[in-house]
């Protein structure tokens, strides 16, 4: 059984999901880093679990992915907004 890959990796994908959803909402700018940390995350679960499979590992992968997947999606739908154009010191 995985148990000991389970204790490694419940609180990094629990604060993965947390801080993830955290940084997504509140620095709009800095959301495709966020995804991007976020996918890792789930790849690196994803290899925990294909080394030691379990039910447990297994459950919070597929919460960690829907928290992705939604992420990925509500990203997909929001309009980007334009950047604002810098101001320039005029001597």
């Amino acid at each position: 059984m995985g148990q000991d890959i389970l204790n490694a990796l419940v609180l990094p994908l629990l604060f993965s999901m947390g801080a993830g959803t955290y940084a997504y909402l509140r620095f709009p700018e800095r959301r495709p880093r966020v995804l991007l940390s976020l996918i890792l995350f789930q790849l690196v679960g994803a290899y925990g679990h294909a080394t030691q499979p379990g039910a447990a590992l297994f459950g919070l992968l597929v919460v960690h992915g829907l928290v992705v997947f939604a992420l990925l999606l509500h990203g997909l739908q929001t309009p980007r907004g334009e950047l604002a154009p810098e101001r320039v010191r005029r001597d």
